[in-house]
């Protein structure tokens, strides 16, 4: 049984045939997912594709590279609509100082509120950290008091050891299957096993073998094997460890 600890399953890249892709999740194995929100115009439909299904849990937040459709308010919204909705996290939210034309410190703010509501509600956070995983570091340590993952963690082995002890995993997915990832690869081969959570990020990331086409979940597999093949340990042994990162992590209802 494998956690894909990140996937937009709600995007409209899966509109045409969501039923088909989960249930190829689930007969690879991947039973739960957790969806992290995008942008505020989008949680509702968000909302309505975690009802419909069982195994997908919402995330709510306000990402980065969305910065252009964000609104100050859009924050307020936020803090009622966890209250209201009790996701399992929030997210995704973080920064990103790769793509250009997104203002460093309109993404600061909204960044450093969304960890404030984390806190607020006692609910792990999500973080989305291109080229920004120090400033990342930094606001979390300004905020205190927090816990999540930082998805698709492209860092430092210095940089996932204080995120560690600052109470985060890292999750890796998609760029690990590539064979000239070096140095993200040695660092899985040698990271304690219990700050690791699998992703797949689909639609996007997708694994080697599968460059241009749409990810999808039902290839969170790949990633166990890569991982399993890295640290010389069983898929089996991955799987139940993963997922019980993700259990501790996120706290899956019952």
């Amino acid at each position: 049984m494998l956690t894909d600890s990140h996937c937009h399953i709600d995007v409209t890249a899966f509109d045409a045939d969501r039923d088909a892709v989960i249930a190829r999740a689930r007969a690879a194995g991947v039973s739960r997912q957790i969806v992290p929100a995008i942008a505020f115009a989008a949680w509702p439909q968000l909302r309505s594709v975690c009802a419909r299904y069982s195994g997908l849990f919402p995330a709510y937040g306000l990402h980065p590279m969305a910065l252009p459709e964000h609104r100050p308010e859009h924050l307020d919204a936020l803090a009622n609509w966890i209250a209201r909705e009790r996701p399992l996290a929030v997210g995704e939210c973080g920064l990103d100082f790769f793509v250009q034309d997104l203002d460093a410190e309109d993404q600061r703010r909204y960044f450093d509120r969304q960890l404030q509501i984390a806190r607020e509600f006692d609910l792990p956070v999500i973080i989305h950290a291109r080229r920004a995983v120090d400033a990342v570091l930094a606001s979390i340590r300004r905020i205190g008091k927090l816990r999540g993952v930082v998805h698709s963690f492209s860092g430092s082995d210095e940089q996932a050891r204080q995120l560690w002890r600052l109470g985060f995993r890292l999750g890796l997915g998609g760029p690990l299957t590539y064979p000239h990832a070096n140095r993200l690869r040695r660092l899985v081969a040698s990271m304690p096993l219990e700050q690791l959570l699998l992703e797949t990020d689909a639609p996007d990331q997708p694994n080697c073998g599968h460059q241009g086409e749409r990810n999808e979940p039902a290839r969170l597999c790949d990633v166990l094997r890569v991982v399993a093949q890295l640290r010389g340990e069983s898929e089996a042994r991955i799987a139940e460890a993963t997922s019980a990162n993700a259990d501790d992590l996120f706290r899956f209802p019952e």
